[in-house]
């Protein structure tokens, strides 16, 4: 049960009689008189439990996209319903108008309606609806909360994708599209010509060179369907925010712009999202649209606050792809020591794959480091210093090891890797 203030209002009301016939009698009167009103207001208000009540699922919706939350409520009574509800969705949901009044007439059904904004990513619920009755008088209302669960799922906004056609145009480029195809090392035919000297005995066409009267070998160009693995770190180090964005965001935002570049590409895709297990898989043999797996596995991703366990990632690597692949690491150039953990897993891997490291730089430590007015600035200064210089060095000691390293602020992070897997494709690396 509820009091409301009109009851309230009444209440006061009820002293004018007090203070011009001041006695017990008056006060009895008065009182029962208010209790009547609002017991009968409460056994004429309509029975919340009664209501018929239909939640009908919201759908997905892009980070900071708008989608609607639909209620239907029915009236079986014979009584008009007149209520406030609402619609209990977390706050990180956004919704607009999450209470409502609402006059449903007996026998009929109306259409609650919250329009939701949500500003974080990942799976948002509403457990139940509260529901307030109000009687005809509006002194009083009857209360209940109704369990009607309800789940939003919000999915990474892909704001990367606004590079996806300037990188197609430089992938098309090496198809032969809009240059010549670049022709070396690899296990593609691609044209025979005449033998000279210092060519590969193991490339004469014996059957080309028995046609002609010269020697023929043929010409190989670099594989253009090769596999491309992406490994998301979603340890400890992955919960940095960095221009108010976690990092594993703008991880996820890099590996899908990589990944549907890559399946442009002619290429299979493989997504793994590890920490100290796995949270996510999406793999190349999977049918229908990539793209929409990808979102809805990275969708309810978190940062774990535990440590990567590095020694377990050549071999999820080796789980997906048995055969030589760019396998490509997005995670930090800070967290730990690197020498126990990355250094090791990036030397293994590039035995046999090709490996891109790629990591958010916070463009923080540049302004710090610049800035030396006061003491305390100096102090600063230098730790940003030392931290550059940590990285820096970590860089230097990956590509000693044939891996290639993309180290940049938030937003170059996906272009940027973007332009490695291209260049790395071009070069017939893969």
């Amino acid at each position: 049960m509820a009091i409301t203030g009109r009851f309230v209002l009444l209440a006061l009301l009820g002293l004018v009689p007090l203070v011009v016939f001041p006695a017990w009698s008056t006060v009895l009167l008065v009182g029962l008189g208010l209790l009547l009103l609002l017991v009968l207001d409460l056994i004429v208000a309509v029975s919340p439990a009664k209501l018929g009540l239909e939640r009908r699922p919201p759908g997905n919706v892009t980070l900071e996209g708008q989608v609607e939350s639909v209620v239907m409520v029915s009236n079986p009574t014979r009584r008009t319903l007149r209520a406030h509800l609402r619609d209990a969705w977390q706050p990180s949901a956004g919704a607009i108008n999450p209470v409502q009044s609402i006059t449903v007439p007996s026998g009929e059904r109306r259409r609650l309606t919250v329009a939701l904004v949500p500003r974080r990513r990942g799976d948002l619920e509403s457990p139940h609806l509260t529901i307030r009755s109000m009687g005809p008088l509006g002194l009083a209302a009857r209360q209940r909360t109704r369990l009607l669960p309800g789940r939003l799922r919000v999915l990474p906004p892909f704001h990367s994708k606004r590079h996806l056609p300037s990188k197609l145009r430089k992938l098309r480029e090496l198809d032969g599209k809009a240059a010549v195809q670049i022709r070396g090392a690899g296990t593609e035919f691609d044209s025979l010509r005449d033998y000279v000297r210092g060519d590969d005995v193991r490339s004469i066409d014996w059957r080309a060179t028995a046609r002609r009267t010269s020697v023929v070998v043929r010409t190989w160009r670099p594989e253009r369907d090769r596999r491309v693995v992406v490994v998301l770190d979603t340890s400890r180090t992955a919960a940095a925010r960095i221009n108010d964005e976690p990092r594993l965001d703008t991880g996820i935002e890099a590996a899908l712009l990589l990944a549907v570049l890559a399946e442009r590409g002619g290429d299979r895709v493989d997504f793994l999202a590890y920490d100290r297990r796995l949270r996510a898989r999406v793999e190349s043999a999977s049918k229908g649209n990539l793209l929409g797996q990808l979102v809805q596995a990275m969708a309810p991703l978190e940062a774990e606050l535990i440590e990567l366990d590095w020694q377990q990632i050549p071999g999820q690597v080796r789980a997906v792809s048995a055969h030589r692949s760019l396998v490509v690491l997005l995670t930090a150039l800070d967290g730990g020591a690197p020498e126990e953990g990355l250094l090791p897993t990036v030397a293994q891997l590039s035995r046999q794959h090709a490996v891109v490291v790629a990591s958010v730089r916070d463009p923080l430590l540049i302004g710090m480091k610049e800035q030396r007015a006061t003491a305390s600035q100096v102090f600063r200064a230098a730790a940003a210093e030392r931290a550059l210089l940590e990285r820096a060095a970590v860089t230097a000691q990956l590509r000693q090891l044939g891996a290639e390293v993309v180290d940049a602020d938030p937003l170059d992070v996906p272009p940027l890797l973007a332009d490695t897997y291209i260049r790395l494709k071009a070069a017939g690396r893969l």
